[in-house]
C-alpha cells in the first residue's frame, strides 16, 4: 500500500513538473527593426582618399561603381571585380569598414 501511495504521489509530482516546463518554454520574442539613413549619391573621385586606399588595400581587384554619403558621413559603396562579381561595402570617412 505503501508503495502505491508512493507512486501515486510522484506521478502526480511529476505532472506538475512538466506543466512548469512548459510555461518556462514560452518566451515572448521582441523584434527590432533597424532602419538605415538615407544615402545620397555621390561622384566617385568625391570620396575621400582614406575610404579610396581602404578599397584598394582591401580588394585591390575591386573597382568603384557608385557611392553613396548620408548624415553621418558613412560611405555606401558599390562595387564590381575582375570575375563579375559585385557587392556593396561601407565605411566611414576614416575608412574602416562598418557593418551596416
Amino acid at each position: 500500500m505503501r508503495k502505491l501511495f508512493f507512486l501515486g504521489a510522484l506521478a502526480i509530482g511529476s505532472l506538475s513538473v512538466m506543466a512548469q516546463e512548459a510555461d518556462v518554454a514560452q518566451v515572448d520574442s521582441t523584434e527590432v527593426i533597424v532602419t538605415m539613413d538615407e544615402f545620397t549619391e555621390i561622384a566617385t573621385s568625391e570620396l575621400p582618399v582614406a575610404v579610396t586606399e581602404a578599397v584598394v588595400k582591401n580588394y585591390p581587384m575591386a573597382t568603384i561603381n557608385k557611392a553613396y554619403i548620408n548624415e553621418e558621413k558613412q560611405y555606401k559603396l558599390e562595387v564590381s571585380l575582375e570575375d563579375g562579381t559585385s557587392g556593396t561595402l561601407y565605411a566611414d570617412e576614416n575608412g574602416n569598414w562598418l557593418d551596416l
